[in-house]
C-alpha cells in the first residue's frame, strides 16, 4: 500500500477549506443491519475515530445517483442499480474540521437494502486505505448505545433510519439541517 501522509497546518486557522456535494448511502442487510466503517483522522495523536456510512463526493459531470452507486461499489464492493437505490431520504450541510483542512459538505442520503454479503474494500483510495481501519454491520441497538469516545456521524443516524425506514415517504428528504462533526472545530476558539 503506498504511503498516506497528513499535511497539518502549525494554525488550524490556515487550514485549508473546501465544499463539495456528498452522497451517502444508508446500506442495510437483511437483518436490519447497517454497515458503517471506523474513520481517523492521522494528523492528531491520540488518533480519533468516529464511524460513517459509505459514500464521498460527487465528480465532476456526474449525477446524484451515479455519484452513489460509485461510491458504493467503491467502498463496499458492491454493484447495485439505481432502481434499489431508494431516496433521497435526508439532506444536510456538515462541516468537518479536520488536523488538515476544512470542508463544507451537501449531505444527501439514500437507502439500499441488500442480502448480507462479505465487503470488499478493494476499491477504497490510498487515503480510506490509512483512515478506514475496520467495518461494522451495527443493529438497531448498538446505534442506540453508541460510545462517545467513537461517535456515529451523522449523529442523528437512528433519526434519520426511522425516515427510511417508514412507509410514509411524503417526509423525504427530511432536512438534517446544519451541524459541525469535527476532530479540530472549523472555526478555532478566539484568543
Amino acid at each position: 500500500m503506498p504511503a498516506y501522509h497528513v499535511d497539518v497546518p502549525a494554525d488550524p486557522a490556515a487550514r485549508p477549506r473546501r465544499i463539495r456535494r456528498a452522497m451517502r448511502v444508508l446500506l442495510m442487510d437483511d437483518q436490519e443491519r447497517l454497515l458503517l466503517f471506523r474513520d481517523s483522522d492521522l494528523g492528531l495523536t491520540p488518533v480519533p475515530h468516529w464511524w460513517i456510512t459509505p459514500g464521498g463526493g460527487v465528480g465532476s459531470g456526474e449525477s446524484d445517483v451515479t455519484a452513489a452507486l460509485r461510491e458504493l461499489r467503491e467502498e463496499t464492493g458492491l454493484e447495485v442499480t439505481a432502481a434499489e437505490l431508494v431516496g433521497p431520504v435526508g439532506r444536510r450541510t456538515v462541516v468537518h474540521g479536520y488536523s488538515d483542512q476544512v470542508t463544507t459538505q451537501h449531505d444527501v442520503f439514500w437507502l439500499v437494502t441488500v442480502p448480507a454479503f462479505d465487503v470488499s474494500t478493494a476499491g477504497h483510495t490510498v487515503e480510506e486505505q490509512a483512515t478506514m481501519s475496520e467495518h461494522h454491520w451495527w443493529t438497531r441497538a448498538e446505534l442506540e448505545s453508541v460510545d462517545p469516545a467513537e461517535p456515529v456521524w451523522p449523529v442523528d443516524i437512528v433519526r434519520l433510519l426511522e425516515v427510511a425506514q417508514s412507509p410514509d415517504r411524503s417526509a423525504w428528504p427530511v432536512d438534517l439541517g446544519q451541524c459541525e462533526e469535527s476532530t479540530v472545530p472549523a472555526a478555532p476558539p478566539a484568543s
